[in-house]
């Protein structure tokens, strides 16, 4: 791009930028501009499909355009257009648009030279389509020879199998269309002009498909006949306003994850195994599109001076994303999709993630208001199980919950949410869940439910429940019951109070009960693996009783996942004498290990997990 600069004594300069510029008064900004009223990163310029677009970046002056403050965006910009950055006055122009003359000179050009600029920017349109063409037809060709195959990788398919068309030259067709359209749409329909906030998201995808329709309409003659018109539109419309290939990924129960390694290659999680799909986006532009158009409604930022975010959509589904420079190969997506529908105690049992004993015990431990710690590696459910251990809270208890981003979904009345919030590009107005967590000790919590403990929020964890916080609910990052006491003692240690390590454990005895291991397998299998008490600390050592185990017994030879029981491990939990004194009725045989394995011929019937009936349970 080429920008002009107005300074304030009157003075102008010409400069030649990035397409993708900083302006402020920092030493790296693109644009220089030395003023008290400047920030240092004041306002970005970037170059769109449709033409430039200039975005505040949360300042305090925030910018103008032609006198006009501009709330996030403002764009395309046009050669007459002012923007206003302080007492600076800057006007962009499209330098390959206006074949690289200088922007005060657009005004005066003829008409002979405008006609001979609009054939050259359909000579390049054209051109660009036809790279496009080529460029889909190498990627499909790319796509289809790595289809693992029988004789030549049989490994790969098992490993990766790959979801394409039967016709690549089909599938490049369809591409290069869906691409050519969202461009024409860009142009017939500048979707950033509009007042976007104040238009519902019916009325928007309304009148966006109508544009698309007509365009499809328009080129009905030159889009061949064997591309479907209804699925074309549907994918034009979900990535200009939509999350693009992602729209159908997220409405299909069966995928739990979506990973956009980049615009050309997705892959996304059924059933524990990664699966290749076959769309893809048509470039790097429409993921940074999708990427802004989830995190921007959360009051989030990304770009290339805060390149890694974390966000979550609507449905409470987990995201992160990170973009160049970080990202060499472009910008990456990942999903960590929730289930539409609660999961229960019952569904565990079925799905042969926990014994029906297991889960009769972890809810009287959530009733009788122990304190547990969900501990288990990335991926194994550990969101999931606390999100149904949550759900064993009586209704009529104050619960307030503290996350990273809002992903429990909880079923109470008396429901309090607090998300943390990162630092603005000046460094300034992050919330840590430790100022969270120290903030809900004023707030009168029955419960304290902390989405996961990561770092020095761990300290004033364990002082909640030292302190007549009981029943507080937790996750954290560890391989085993003993490796989550470690790690805790670690967290602790971050939050740089200078501790003995005795104090440290002594605190960490006396804070936590109970500690529920989650894994999750190679082979895809999620299910708990220990539940363990903890009894005190003898000798300096945290003592630790194991109350429940999962013991593996091979694989199914057809399906390869791993196959067990579980089993009590004979040792009963010091608290049940208090909760028997108070009358509750209580069932000890549950802790007694499994003689033999049980016939799963004989007894198919998981039953009800408040009625334990059996010492071992296959999984």
């Amino acid at each position: 791009m080429q920008i002009t600069v107005t300074h304030p004594n009157g003075d102008s300069q010409v400069l030649d930028i990035p397409d993708d510029s900083i302006i402020g008064k920092g030493m790296d900004c693109e644009v220089r501009l030395d003023s008290w009223r400047v920030s240092k990163e004041h306002a970005r310029l970037f170059m769109t499909p449709a033409g430039p677009l200039v975005e505040d970046l949360g300042t305090f002056g925030g910018i103008q355009v032609n006198g006009r403050k501009v709330d996030v965006q403002f764009g395309p910009l046009k050669p007459t257009d002012v923007i206003s950055v302080g007492p600076y006055k800057l006007n962009v122009v499209d330098e390959t648009a206006t074949s690289k003359q200088p922007p005060l000179a657009v005004k005066a050009t003829s008409e002979r030279s405008r006609s001979s600029t609009v054939a050259a920017r359909n000579q390049a349109a054209t051109q660009a389509i036809a790279e496009s063409r080529a460029h889909a037809l190498r990627v499909q060709s790319q796509v289809m020879a790595s289809k693992p195959s029988e004789e030549t990788n049989a490994k790969t398919a098992a490993s990766y199998p790959l979801m394409v068309a039967a016709d690549p030259q089909e599938k490049a067709l369809e591409f290069e269309w869906r691409k050519r359209i969202h461009a024409m749409l860009l142009e017939t329909m500048d979707l950033r002009r509009q007042d976007v906030s104040r238009m519902s998201d019916e009325r928007l995808r309304q009148e966006t498909e109508s544009v698309i329709r007509k365009l499809i309409e328009d080129k009905g003659g030159e889009i061949p006949s064997s591309i479907n018109r209804n699925a074309l539109c549907q994918q034009v419309l979900n990535e200009a306003i939509g999350l693009g290939p992602l729209e159908d990924l997220l409405a299909d129960e069966s995928v739990t994850e979506i990973m956009v390694n980049r615009h050309d290659q997705i892959f996304v999680e059924r059933s524990g195994r990664l699966v290749r799909h076959a769309l893809t986006f048509t470039g790097d532009q429409a993921v940074l599109g999708v990427i802004e158009r989830i995190v921007t409604p959360l009051g989030r930022r990304i770009d290339e001076s805060s390149p890694m975010v974390d966000a979550r959509l609507k449905d409470g589904s987990r995201v992160n994303a990170i973009i160049p420079p970080l990202a060499l190969k472009g910008p990456t997506l990942t999903i960590r999709k929730f289930s539409k529908r609660k999961l229960s105690a019952s569904d565990l049992v079925a799905y042969g993630s926990v014994s029906p004993e297991m889960a009769h015990f972890m809810q009287i431990c959530v009733e009788a208001k122990k304190n547990v710690v969900v501990s288990g590696g990335t991926g194994s459910g550990k969101t999931t199980l606390l999100n149904i251990l949550s759900n064993f809270i009586p209704q009529g208890e104050r619960v307030i919950t503290v996350e990273d981003a809002a992903e429990l979904q909880l079923g109470h009345e008396h429901l309090i949410s607090l998300e943390s919030r990162p630092a603005n590009v000046e460094g300034k107005g992050g919330v840590s869940i430790r100022d969270l967590v120290r903030n809900t000790l004023r707030m009168r919590p029955d419960r304290i439910v902390v989405g996961e403990c990561r770092g020095a929020e761990a300290l004033d964890m364990l002082q909640a429940m030292n302190t007549g916080h009981d029943g507080s609910l937790t996750t954290l990052h560890a391989n085993s019951p003993r490796d989550a006491l470690a790690r805790l003692e670690t967290m602790v240690l971050m939050a740089g109070m200078d501790l003995p390590l005795t104090a440290i454990r002594e605190q960490i005895a006396s804070a936590v009960d109970i500690i529920v291991q989650q894994t999750r397998f190679a082979c895809g299998k999620r299910c708990v693996t220990h539940i363990a008490e903890i009894t005190g600390i003898e000798s300096g050592t945290i003592q630790v009783q194991e109350l429940f185990r999962f013991v593996r017994q091979g694989h199914d030879p057809e399906t390869g996942r791993v196959q067990g029981v579980f089993t009590g491990c004979d040792m009963v939990p010091t608290f049940y004498e208090e909760l028997q004194s108070t009358g509750m009725h209580l069932d000890m045989s549950i802790f007694k290990p499994w003689m033999q394995v049980p016939d799963p011929s004989s007894d198919s019937d998981f039953g009800d997990f408040d009625e334990p009936k059996r010492r071992g349970t296959r999984a």
